[in-house]
């Protein structure tokens, strides 16, 4: 397993991919720690199943409803207590 520093791995990036392609790992470090490491990417075998989730996730009735100071920061109109209609943009 080869180390390096940031600044080396930027310099060389890559001389550090040609390593991981011929199956080396690479750990990339800050101040002697190990922050980050290059491995080869390794494709999966399996194939997405579309729907696996189907009837697993619930979503709320009011999930595409944002609240009144939400969609006023966004500069959405607003819905008054008298139903006056009121917008940033006006």
């Amino acid at each position: 397993m080869h180390i390096t520093s940031i600044s080396e791995a930027k310099a060389q990036l890559f001389s550090l991919i040609e390593r991981v392609l011929a199956g080396e790992e690479v750990l990339i470090g800050e101040a002697g720690k190990p922050v980050a490491k290059l491995v080869r990417y390794e494709r999966s075998d399996k194939n997405r199943v579309p729907g696996a989730l189907k009837g697993k996730i619930k979503i709320a009735a009011d999930f595409d409803v944002l609240p009144t100071d939400l969609a006023w920061a966004f500069g959405g109109s607003v819905t008054t207590n008298t139903g006056r209609k009121i917008s940033l943009f006006e």
